[in-house]
């Protein structure tokens, strides 16, 4: 039966990282299920969800800190297990851009929160405005509705509390 983990490595930026931790997954005969990479300041960032039998999976668990260690990351393993499904009405995006103010994420995710709606991906920048030089957040993020969610509801809510925080956004079905 497969098992599942999650893999962190975080370091300086450089060329070749994805490549050698890549490879290293494939020597240990595990597959990447999901993986995510950024580049936060000077730093390179890279999740991977693996999925492999029980000796492929404690191969990598034992392999990673060595190349972490060569490659100058920090790494981090977590065994998980396949998500359960849940009942999904509806995928949506939700997107906003306005002033970069503390704790606008926080109130806008609270919300979600309070309706249940699950976020399966989240992207937040601070952006310079050409005209003015002001800083903007722009998020955009990924949300499913749960079943039964009223829809017209949660996107009234959201609109009060985008015209609350000062900002302009958009709530929309994913195709």
């Amino acid at each position: 039966m497969p098992q599942q983990l999650v893999v962190t490595a975080i370091g300086a930026d450089r060329t070749g990282l994805v490549s050698r931790l890549a490879r290293l997954v494939t020597d240990c005969n595990c597959n990447i299920v999901d993986s995510r990479m950024a580049i936060f300041g000077s730093e390179f960032t890279f999740i991977m969800l693996l999925s492999g039998d029980a000796v492929a999976i404690s191969r990598i668990e034992y392999l990673l800190p060595g190349l972490g260690y060569e490659l100058d990351l920090l790494t981090m393993t977590k065994r998980t297990t396949a998500r359960p499904t849940t009942a999904i009405s509806a995928h949506y995006v939700l997107e906003y851009t306005g002033k970069d103010e503390v704790g606008t994420l926080g109130a806008i995710t609270t919300l979600l929160a309070n309706h249940q709606i699950h976020i399966g991906a989240l992207r937040t920048e601070t952006l310079t405005a050409p005209e003015t030089g002001q800083l903007l957040n722009h998020c955009t993020m990924t949300v499913q509705l749960p079943q039964g969610a009223v829809v017209e509801a949660i996107r009234h809510e959201l609109f009060v509390l985008l015209q609350e925080l000062q900002l302009t956004g958009r709530f929309e079905a994913q195709l």
